[in-house]
């Protein structure tokens, strides 16, 4: 005689313990999925970093191979590349690999915001001309008086002018090489 469906119920054993109901964790599907995508995300970061940066990341040869094939490939093909390096990254630990991402992050967050103040400064100089001087020489005594006058004077005129900004763009970088030296 075959048992019947309320039977099966009796070759349970009773002895099992309550408590290993609670250490399992059920992941669902569409959070499998999430987790996945985030990896993809993460190695598309990576991929577009450049080459420099790459190596500021604490990456093995295989996963630093796949991630430089992406680089190189184009469209569809790189597609593929990225799902690889988010397959490949589910097998790794991805904290060094964020933590190193974010201090980049960072990194660039704060070039961008000091060339931001490095334009302003620039702006104001073009507009207030021999006046802001002494401030660009407070920030950074090692400046070039007469050469940055020169410069302003020179920008003055080509705005007035209508012509390219030559020497505004000269104004930048000098203001920069300035910035790059006091670090």
């Amino acid at each position: 005689m075959t048992k019947q469906p309320e039977d099966w119920l009796d070759d349970v054993p009773d002895d099992q313990n309550e408590d290993d109901d609670d250490e399992i964790i059920w992941v669902s599907k569409s959070e499998i999925k999430r987790d996945a995508e985030e990896l993809k995300r993460l190695g598309l970061e990576m991929v577009e970093l450049g080459k420099n940066a790459l190596d500021k990341i604490p990456l093995d040869e295989e996963l630093r191979a796949a991630i430089e094939l992406a680089q190189k490939i184009k469209k569809e093909g790189r597609r593929r590349q990225l799902q690889l390096i988010g397959k490949m990254l589910r097998n790794r630990d991805v904290d060094p690999i964020r933590q190193a991402l974010d201090k980049l992050k960072n990194r660039h967050n704060q070039q961008v915001a000091l060339f931001h103040k490095l334009e302003a400064l620039r702006d104001r100089l073009i507009e207030e001309g021999d006046d802001a001087v002494p401030e660009v020489l407070k920030l950074w005594p090692q400046a070039d008086r007469q050469q940055l006058r020169s410069l302003i004077r020179n920008a003055k005129k080509e705005k007035e002018g209508n012509k390219a900004p030559k020497s505004a763009r000269l104004i930048f970088q000098y203001l920069r090489e300035l910035a790059e030296e006091q670090q």
